[in-house]
């Protein structure tokens, strides 16, 4: 079987806390109850989690969705944005398995990144090695107005933000995060191909701005 890796690199600074924090991990249990109610997702989609404060830790690796359980997370310290995305390529390189003679790989992963800050760290170290890595789209998210989409930019052209980092808003954007994994596992089920870019996700809601 072939799987569709889902990266969610979830910032947990300290300016993270308090409701924020638990608007993500509220919207990250909503995300999964929901995609295990769809046939196609449950079959193909494996998702991991990455969080990054002052340092980054992927505390859940690719795992499918029946066994998925969130881990708990705080907010505190500050923002290892280039560590996570260092991190998140050497878990491309030594969790998705790569197409050979004898098989099909796996799906090209599916990065969702989501900020209220700007990096603390060399960032651009970190982008430099994740860009070697294939990935079938990227999504950067600034939520509020402290994170820099001029730096999220460089990361990825797929960036959008939230006016601000309360609970309806991140829930909005989890719940848009649901629906595109929910079409990626179709079109990869029922068309054999990677799903390319955001013209071919559902449209992001209003609260989510799509930064150009």
């Amino acid at each position: 079987m072939r799987r569709l890796p889902v990266y969610l690199l979830l910032d947990t600074s300290g300016s993270m806390n308090g409701e924020p924090i638990e608007a993500v991990k509220n919207g990250v249990q909503v995300m999964i109850s929901s995609l295990r109610q769809n046939p196609q997702a449950i079959e193909t989609a494996f998702i991991s989690v990455i969080t990054f404060d002052s340092e980054a830790r992927q505390i859940i690796p690719l795992t499918d969705l029946a066994s998925f359980q969130m881990a708990d997370i705080r907010a505190t310290g500050v923002t290892a944005l280039g560590n996570a995305l260092k991190l998140v390529a050497e878990k491309i390189d030594t969790e998705v398995a790569k197409t050979t003679a004898e098989q099909k790989g796996d799906w090209k992963p599916l990065v969702f990144i989501m900020t209220d800050g700007i990096p603390t760290d060399d960032w651009q170290v970190g982008l430099a090695e994740f860009k070697k890595r294939k990935t079938a789209f990227t999504v950067a998210c600034a939520a509020g107005s402290g994170a820099d989409t001029n730096i999220l930019k460089q990361i990825t052209d797929n960036v959008v933000s939230l006016d601000t980092a309360d609970s309806a808003s991140i829930g909005k954007f989890f719940l848009w995060v649901t629906a595109s994994i929910g079409v990626s596992s179709t079109k990869v089920e029922d068309s054999g191909k990677d799903v390319q870019g955001l013209n071919e996700l559902p449209p992001p809601p209003a609260e989510l701005n799509i930064v150009v």
